[in-house]
């Protein structure tokens, strides 16, 4: 070997080598490799990575002997690696500001679903409903953790997000991106639904007054023992990490606090809860101190959030109320009291109390009431603007474009003020070099760019101008100004100053997409397009903003317009309308559809189409929540439309399903039973699921009244919702059926998914429909051969009473499905005695025993005039005085339990 070749390799031998990253099926090997790799300094991979690893690992769908997807397989593996991420949660102290800031909302769902499951909460139950005092300390640590996550990503979710500039696409990752995006939609969805219930399971939680314990790795191994093998351990009030209750409170109180102050921008009321949960947390950070274990929270965040609550609630203390800036500002701005908000923002320019993104927040909404049509705001806007880049110049920032823009057109009351503030925004006396040689620096820029030597004259002949530049400075800029002087009185047009340029092409332009976003005028919409197109023709100005979206059918065809200022005015006009439509801002909405379809009857008769079709939905949504909430029937004329929609044979027209989705629903909701059953085209019923679906419920509801129950359209009906519930093993179960509303198990053996259905079946408020297909769903659920306690329902005798095959039908989904239209149908009419009856129900069967004798009881008041009446025997049949006996006796209620037996022999009697 050469001398060199021995250096190389003596050299290669000692540079230490990097130790390979533990993989996580080695955990899964070796038991007591996860505490040792934990108690690393810096372990490889981190918690939370192993966490992703080991949920990722776990719900990975399976391929059967035919490359069929199936469902993760509830085995050994899969069971111990989610008891793995449990104990890396256990070992981060389930610190939830760790685990949002490094996990995705889907994969720290599942992570607390896990919790709970393993916690022993019963899945489906509502937190609400469960006494806390009354669980083990760890279940009710589980209840509240899930619930305090469930409201803070709620809050998460209200803040602006900045988009990632994406980089090249990439199909796989692209695909990736969007299932988790919309998952996280979803379980948004399902958590916002749920945000009344978690709050009152958190404010509960605040009465408990008593200490909790949360999982620890030794109670996980624990609880994975065989139930032979665990001594109690986890059960009893010493088990896992003991969280005091001061520190459950103070970080409950928090969590609340922050979901009202975000329900407050809707309820102004609701600001005077958070400011009480707010000032509650300071208290109790100041009694907990240092030996804080569980409660992490951010003291400056909180710090600000007093005070913003204490501006925007009246307090009893208004002296000190009245001593904040913030909470001045806010007065004056609330009473318009302009010129008392200007002398505090002078003020400031010398304490510097306010931060410089409050001050531009002001500015900005001091502009926007100015467009809006105040033109006495315009001298304000400068006046706070001027105090803003005094401010700025002061300390060492750039000046705002917005203050060149106001002015482009100097005079002596503008000079006089702007040199006013300057003055009382720095002390001669007791300023730095620093800070005198900046103010002389901005009144120099400030001569050099006027180009009135009146004005200038103004400023160089003032005290504090005087006073920060030498004689020399002086003297050379006043000679700059005379030399330039003739050249601006002789010439034809007058040289333009560095403040008189006019903003940039792409200042201007940013500031026109401004408007167009604000805008929601369509002749303006249009002038604005008009100018940007002008300026340039290269730009695709329907991209401006993320929020307008259309629906692919259509955007596909206004993409194909070869005009670019076309094609941009007709997906802008659409994307604002359905925005508008969504949010229920009906005025403007039509403005815009009728200015498009006017554009569009121009040059495209399918584009027409697709507006008349938009505008027929638009009316639905109006009169629905309008003169429908009240029970007006429909004009004449709607219904005509809506009936032509559905029958509309236009070739090559793009449709949107949740057109044809309303429309059977508002036929269906105004009793059009006649038209479904008897007059819709045979071709539109065998194409259209909804319309089918529709024409079964019209019939079977127009049997119903009859002496004779039909068996036969009942049938038909049930039938196809078998079909639908039904389990088809060709696509992937979703992993976690606790959380969503139904599991994502969707078949397509059925016309449509579980999921459309019962999107469609929450757009009905026919109470006769609403109770044909709950009955249907409770029989459905009745058939199934574990059922212990049946549930009652009216007309349930005209469903078949068993089904050929009842492996294929998704008993889960059915239970989830019945609770969930029985939930909808009490918000539609929360005295309909048999709904309430079905609720009881439900709750008997899953030994909720007093949630059921409620809903019991109250059944029985509303048809009886709160029991000054006799209940009739169609409500407290012998099956409901049986159960409500047995809640009462499981309740320990006796005395209640003679009151109901004398009210049986009475009416017996």
């Amino acid at each position: 070997m050469s001398a060199e070749a021995a250096d190389r390799e003596a050299a290669t031998s000692c540079r230490p080598c990097t130790p390979p990253q533990t993989s996580w099926f080695e955990f899964l090997l070796e038991e007591a490799l996860l505490e040792t790799h934990l108690r690393k300094a810096a372990p490889d991979p981190s918690p939370v990575q192993l966490i992703i690893q080991f949920l990722e690992q776990a719900s990975k769908p399976s391929l059967n002997e035919q490359n069929q997807v199936q469902p993760p397989p509830d085995n050994k593996r899969n069971r111990i690696l989610k008891l793995l991420a449990l104990k890396v949660a256990a070992h981060l102290k389930w610190d939830l500001d760790i685990l949002e800031k490094s996990l995705s909302v889907p994969v720290l769902n599942m992570l607390l679903n896990e919790l709970l499951c393993i916690s022993k909460v019963p899945p489906g139950t509502k937190h609400v409903d469960m006494d806390l005092s009354s669980l083990p300390p760890t279940t009710a640590m589980a209840i509240l953790l899930y619930n305090r996550w469930a409201i803070r990503t709620i809050v998460q979710s209200s803040f602006p997000v900045k988009l990632v500039k994406p980089g090249p696409p990439q199909l796989n990752i692209m695909t990736q991106i969007q299932q988790e995006k919309e998952l996280t939609e979803n379980i948004l969805k399902v958590l916002k639904e749920q945000a009344a219930d978690s709050i009152l399971v958190l404010e509960a939680a605040l009465k408990l007054n008593k200490d909790l314990y949360v999982h620890t790795i030794r109670t996980l191994d624990l609880l994975a023992m065989e139930p032979g093998m665990v001594n109690g351990e986890t059960e009893s009030s010493t088990a896992g990490l003991k969280i005091s209750a001061e520190e459950i409170q103070c970080q409950v109180c928090y969590d609340l606090g922050a979901v009202y102050f975000q329900q407050g921008s809707t309820n102004s009321t609701i600001y005077e809860n958070a400011k009480e949960k707010f000032f509650r947390t300071k208290e109790l950070i100041s009694k907990i101190a240092s030996s804080s274990l569980h409660c992490t929270i951010d003291e400056k965040r909180l710090a600000g959030y007093c005070q913003a609550c204490g501006v925007l609630t009246s307090s009893s203390d208004s002296a000190s109320q009245q001593s904040t800036p913030y909470s001045q500002i806010h007065s004056c701005m609330k009473s318009g009291s302009y010129q008392e908000l200007v002398k505090i923002f002078l003020e400031d320019n010398l304490t510097l109390s306010l931060p410089i993104q409050f001050r531009h927040s002001v500015l900005r909404e001091l502009f926007q009431k100015a467009q809006q049509g105040n033109d006495a705001l315009d001298e304000i806007c400068f006046k706070v603007c001027a105090c803003n880049t005094v401010c700025d110049v002061m300390q060492g920032r750039m000046i705002d474009i917005q203050f060149n823009q106001l002015f482009l057109k100097p005079n002596k009351e503008k000079i006089d003020f702007l040199l006013e503030v300057c003055s009382r925004s720095i002390h001669l006396e007791h300023a730095s070099e620093s800070s005198q040689r900046k103010m002389a620096a901005f009144l120099k820029n400030l001569c050099l760019g006027l180009e009135d030597l009146q004005l200038v004259f103004m400023i160089s002949s003032h005290e504090l101008f005087i006073t920060l530049l030498k004689d020399d400075e002086r003297k050379l800029l006043i000679d700059q100004m005379r030399k330039r002087s003739p050249r601006i009185n002789l010439c034809t047009k007058p040289v333009t100053s560095f403040y008189d340029i006019p903003a940039s092409a792409s200042v201007s332009i940013g500031q026109l997409e401004h408007q167009l976003i604000l805008s929601m005028d369509p002749w303006r919409i249009r002038q604005i397009l008009i100018e940007l197109h002008g300026m340039t023709s290269e730009r695709q100005f329907w991209t401006v903003s993320c929020k307008w979206e259309v629906p692919n059918v259509y955007g596909n065809v206004i993409l194909g317009i070869k005009d670019n200022l076309t094609r941009d005015l007709v997906y802008i006009l659409m994307a604002k309308g359905l925005h508008c439509s969504a949010i229920k801002d009906f005025v403007h909405a039509k403005q815009l559809f009728a200015a498009c379809l006017e554009l569009v009857t121009e040059f495209s008769p399918k584009l027409r189409q697709v507006m008349l079709n938009e505008m027929l939905l638009l009316d639905i949504y109006t009169h629905e929540a309008g003169a429908g909430v009240s029970g007006e029937r429909p004009p004449s004329d709607l219904i005509s439309r809506v009936r032509g929609y559905l029958e509309m044979r236009v070739p090559d027209i793009p449709l949107r399903q949740v057109i044809a989705e309303e429309c059977v629903a508002f036929l269906l909701n105004w009793r059009e039973n006649e038209y479904l059953t008897m007059q819709v085209p045979l071709p539109l019923v065998q194409t259209n699921p909804y319309v089918k679906l529709g024409q079964l419920l019209a019939a079977t509801c127009k049997e119903l009244p009859g002496p004779k129950e039909s068996r036969r359209t009942a049938k038909d009906l049930w039938e196809v919702v078998v079909q639908i519930c039904s389990v088809s093993n060709q696509h992937k179960r979703g992993n976690d059926g606790r959380v969503s509303l139904i599991k994502h198990r969707e078949s397509t053996l059925g016309i449509m998914y579980r999921s459309e259905l019962l999107s469609f079946i929450k757009k009905l408020r026919e109470p006769l429909v609403l109770t044909t297909i709950l009955s249907l769903f409770v029989k459905l659920h009745n058939v199934r051969e574990d059922i212990v306690n049946d549930i009652a329902a009216e007309h349930i005798s005209i469903w078949p009473s068993s089904i050929p095959n009842l492996q294929s039908v998704d008993f889960e989904a059915v239970a989830v499905t019945v609770k969930e239209l029985v939930n909808y149908a009490l918000t539609i009419n929360a005295n309909n005695h048999f709904w309430l009856i079905i609720q009881a129900d439900i709750y008997f069967a899953t030994n909720q025993y007093s949630a059921a004798l409620h809903y019991y009881l109250q059944a029985g008041a509303v048809c009886s005039d709160f029991f000054n009446k006799m209940v009739p025997p169609d409500v407290f049949t012998d099956q409901v005085i049986k159960r409500m006996i047995k809640c009462c006796s499981l309740l320990n209620c006796h005395t209640q339990i003679s009151t109901i037996r004398e009210e049986r022999q009475t009416r017996d009697k």
